[in-house]
């Protein structure tokens, strides 16, 4: 849904914005606007899965090693 919206937003901004103004909000590369911006939720999306993960993984290596003692 966030994807959509950022889209809708991103055709507005083109639209009634001049070229300048674009470049400012968008950056220079302006046609791949929305991959940039799932990319980058979907590597933040990782590394914050990934830190979890690691959290888990030691929480419950932690208690293993509690019972073996």
């Amino acid at each position: 849904m966030g994807v959509i919206a950022a889209s809708k937003a991103q055709a507005y901004v083109r639209a009634n914005t001049p070229q300048k103004a674009r470049e400012f909000v968008l950056g220079p590369d302006q046609d791949h606007v929305a991959e940039r911006t799932l990319s980058s939720l979907l590597a933040q999306f990782q590394a914050v899965m990934g830190s979890r993960e690691a959290e888990l993984n030691q929480h419950y290596a932690n208690r293993f090693t509690d019972q073996q003692a």
